[in-house]
């Protein structure tokens, strides 16, 4: 396949997915196109609960906002958790394990 189809497929330009093979990473919002054409996820899915959630953020391609949205957290409260500067309460764990079932 071309790389002008496969940008198509994806909804890019051919130039990134140039820049892609030289390994330079796509933006969010591309992952979930770039996952349904490949077939697979291409990463491992971590076992802890901000690893998870991270890992849904990405393979959903979300912002911070677009996952806060999703989780019913604001996006700084998110950040703040994924970078480690804070941590979940309990009661946000379990709305964390029930949004990553």
């Amino acid at each position: 396949m071309l790389q002008r189809q496969v940008a198509e497929v994806i909804g890019v330009n051919k130039d990134s997915i140039y820049n892609w093979e030289r390994g330079i990473k796509p933006e969010l919002r591309f992952m979930p196109k770039i996952i349904a054409f490949i077939g697979h996820v291409p990463f491992e899915e971590p076992t802890d609960i901000l690893g998870r959630l991270a890992y849904y953020k990405r393979i959903h391609g979300l912002s911070y906002e677009g996952l806060g949205a999703k989780v019913g957290i604001h996006y700084e409260q998110l950040q703040a958790w994924l970078t480690g500067r804070k941590r979940p309460s309990r009661k946000n764990l379990i709305r964390l394990e029930d949004l990553l079932r």
